[in-house]
């Protein structure tokens, strides 16, 4: 068995963690936790890396940028599946608070609502681009590892890949759709995921929320 790690360092991100699986049109949401994204130390380095926590967790803690925090941690046992590096979190604390800063979002940087609410908003695809240089910080950011299922008739024939999402304020200056997304079926078939999906995921929000 791994011995767990210890970590030390400054949130620079709070994200929920989630896992989105496909197959050809269909799609559904495995609701995970949060991922935290820490500049700090783990084991014997110093570099960028990301923890896998719990929902209760982050209600406990409400985790947010600039904190920082402490804990021990495992490495995922399947990076294909997890959107982080480290996850079965123990011994969390939080060292120090962020202080409020005063800059207008976005990005949005307090700490995320709760994973039910994220699945009332629904998403929108992000350009990857967009959110590695513009929301990668932000709350109403993601990050998804996905499962595609090539063919329903033989569900052990599967592909992986990352995808990224916004469930922010539709009216968000940052937002870039990015190019439509295409889904592997069975016998080389390819379904384009159309435009519609998303403005029928966020119909219910005006563009503020």
């Amino acid at each position: 068995m791994t011995d767990k790690l210890k970590w030390t360092g400054r949130v620079v991100s709070v994200q929920p963690r989630i896992r989105l699986t496909r197959s050809f049109d269909q799609i559904s949401h495995t609701y995970l936790g949060y991922c935290l994204i820490i500049y700090g130390t783990i084991g014997d380095e110093e570099t960028e890396f990301s923890i896998g926590v719990g929902k209760a967790a982050q209600a406990k803690h409400q985790f947010q940028v600039g904190d920082e925090v402490s804990g021990e941690a495992l490495p995922v046992a399947d990076p294909h599946l997890e959107p982080v590096d480290y996850y079965k979190v123990s011994k969390l604390k939080v060292l120090r608070r962020s202080l409020q800063s005063n800059e207008e979002p976005p990005p949005w940087h307090g700490a995320p609502t709760d994973l039910q609410t994220y699945r009332e908003r629904g998403h929108r695809r992000l350009d990857p681009r967009t959110y590695t240089t513009r929301c990668q910080s932000c709350r109403w950011g993601g990050r998804m590892p996905v499962e595609i299922i090539i063919d329903h008739w033989n569900p052990q024939k599967k592909q992986y890949r990352f995808e990224t999402f916004c469930y922010g304020p539709k009216s968000c200056k940052f937002y870039k759709p990015g190019p439509a997304r295409h889904v592997p079926g069975r016998r080389g078939m390819v379904w384009e995921e159309p435009d519609w999906i998303d403005e029928d995921a966020t119909a219910h929000r005006e563009p503020d929320e």
